[in-house]
């Protein structure tokens, strides 16, 4: 197994160094002198976080024991070597699942230490400090996640490190420090609600610190930093600070404050922009908001006040006009979805089955896709009303192609035990919907790519589409392109939803653009966004079409009684470069 598959499967990023002592430091500046500390890492790897805090603890004259779990032997046998010269009262590292071996939900669980003997480990720990596997449940196997959702209460789809949460806070002491190192998805994700929730009611969050699109990790992984104590009641959430640092990909061309590492940013008490060698990052600090119907709200003072504007301006949002859905799902694109299906000559499939394909790589905001040559092989139809599978044997070539691929169809083992036939689609939608006029974007975008189809074509699965029934919907389909294509709201997206990946790439989920907020479709603001979105749908001049853009981005700031984003950077409104935090 290769180092990427086994960090897929496993979940396993081992921790750097420099991160290491960064967390270690936060956590060792919350003890109070000569403070005797148990410590725990339930998923410790080669021992890099258990090796950090240690030496901070002896060099501030701490008396400490640790105690490590991990069920790789290879890694264990790596930090019981690096461990040993550490001056501890006492180390105890275990090989075995941290998760198997805790009883819920009684609380009373415990580890085999040594081979046998068993240690109570309910609220022992002073310390819990993490970076725990980072697994989807599609990885884990529906099985493995079904257990885990069921021991550990969790609902809808999850990470193996939720459980981690729980468990690890089942470990602590009351007033016991969390220091954990986490994917950042759950700061704003549906799936991260129960997270959020579980985090607020069981610790005062002391600091909160979103990592990014740093690449701290060999992996793709962007983490997040979450330090707190243990509540001793379920009181109210106090105050947390927290702490975003993204890679600035977006144009600013203003002054950056050179520093030699990353870790020099998050160490000083300055925000703005800064420079390592030749990446710029911007750094925003702020108090951390518990009650925002869109997550944790990480913004800072005019962040807040800027989408509190539009927020009270907003007449809808998406999601109250329209329903957002995802597109096709066939389980096995290389048979369904090609571009050179004419090379195939006499065993290509029947065209009156091969139909036009909007993906994620083919679509743009204005105008038409760049590739019309994707196409779908699309065995269904719409009789009456009603969506039907077509009768392959009308259908020759189709059926031989169908044939040449039958073990990898046959395979989709939950197609058939659902009654439907081994060459269907998954997912192919009503056949109907798909000649109606539809507005079309795709799930992972650098840039906003709203595209208004009126050509019939298919949605492919990386993408999410809105169709209008009426001509009146088809109107609030290009208001709503109108202002999802627009810088206005890229910077409220981001805001808002603080879901940015590597390379400033974005997740266009629905449960982000259902939110998207709409002004008044009745409104004359609005009536001047449609009418230049037709414009630019119509455009192929770049010239004209920047134009136009520059007039649409007026329109649609005058729609929620801002200033337009452009005019906001030339003022540098959301600046702040270099003041203290």
């Amino acid at each position: 197994m290769s180092k990427a598959e086994e960090i897929k499967k496993t979940g396993a990023t081992f921790t750097p160094k420099p991160l290491a002592d960064f967390l270690s430091s936060r956590i060792i500046a919350l003890l109070t002198p000569n403070q005797s500390i148990s410590i725990l890492d339930p998923a410790c790897g080669d021992g890099e976080l258990l090796l950090s805090i240690s030496t901070k603890l002896a060099k501030a004259g701490h008396l400490f024991s640790l105690s490590g779990y991990d069920f790789n032997k290879s890694y264990l046998s790596s930090a019981q070597i690096r461990l040993q010269e550490v001056d501890s009262q006492h180390t105890t590292l275990t090989n075995g699942d941290f998760l198997e071996a805790i009883s819920l939900p009684n609380q009373q669980f415990s580890f085999g230490f040594d081979g046998g003997s068993h240690v109570k480990i309910n609220e022992l720990f002073d310390i819990v400090i993490a970076n725990p596997p980072y697994v989807r449940t599609q990885v884990m196997g529906s099985g493995n996640a079904q257990k885990l959702a069921q021991k550990f209460n969790l609902k809808g789809r999850v990470d193996l490190y939720y459980a981690f949460l729980i468990a690890m806070t089942n470990s602590l002491k009351d007033n016991g420090i969390l220091g954990v190192i986490t994917s950042n998805r759950y700061l704003s994700t549906k799936s991260g609600e129960s997270v959020r929730k579980f985090l607020t009611e069981n610790y005062n969050i002391i600091e909160l610190i979103d990592l990014g699109d740093t690449k701290l990790f060999d992996a793709a992984v962007l983490p997040a930093l979450l330090i707190g104590r243990r509540k001793t009641t379920r009181q109210l959430p106090s105050p947390a600070r927290f702490v975003k640092l993204y890679e600035e990909l977006n144009g600013y061309q203003g002054d950056c404050k050179p520093v030699a590492t990353v870790y020099d940013i998050l160490n000083t008490q300055e925000k703005g922009y800064f420079s390592v060698n030749e990446k710029r990052y911007k750094k925003t600090t702020g108090t951390l908001t518990f009650d925002s119907p869109n997550g944790w709200d990480l913004l800072s003072e005019s962040e807040t006040e800027w989408t509190s504007r539009i927020d009270a301006a907003a007449s809808y949002r998406v999601g109250n006009l329209v329903k957002v859905k995802v597109g096709i799902k066939t389980t096995a694109d290389r048979v369904f979805i090609r571009e050179d299906w004419d090379q195939l000559a006499e065993a290509k499939p029947e065209n009156e089955l091969l139909k036009s394909l909007i993906s994620q790589e083919t679509i743009q905001a204005w105008g038409a896709t760049e590739n019309q040559h994707l196409k779908v092989l699309y065995p269904h139809y719409s009789l009456n009303g009603t969506k039907r599978t077509v009768p392959i044997e009308k259908y020759p070539k189709a059926a031989a192609y169908f044939r040449s691929h039958e073990e990898q169809l046959r395979s989709r083992k939950y197609l058939i035990d659902a009654g439907r036939e081994w060459f269907e689609i998954w997912v192919p939608h009503h056949p109907s919907v798909w000649a109606l006029p539809k507005l079309v974007f795709p799930d992972i975008s650098a840039s906003p790519r709203f595209y208004f189809d009126t050509n019939g074509n298919i949605v492919n699965g990386n993408c999410y589409w809105i169709a209008a029934k009426t001509a009146e919907e088809a109107q609030l389909l290009l208001l709503i392109q109108g202002v999802a294509n627009s810088k206005l709201m890229t910077k409220y997206h981001d805001l808002a939803f603080n879901n940015k990946l590597y390379s400033g790439r974005r997740r266009y989920l629905s449960q982000y653009v259902e939110r998207y907020p709409l002004p008044d479709p009745n409104s004359p603001v609005a009536a001047k966004i449609v009418a230049l979105v037709n414009q630019l749908n119509a455009c192929d001049n770049p010239t004209q079409l920047a134009s136009l853009a520059y007039e649409l981005e007026e329109a649609v700031a005058e729609s929620f009684g801002v200033d337009p984003i452009h005019h906001l950077e030339q003022a540098g409104q959301f600046e702040n470069q270099h003041q203290v935090a």
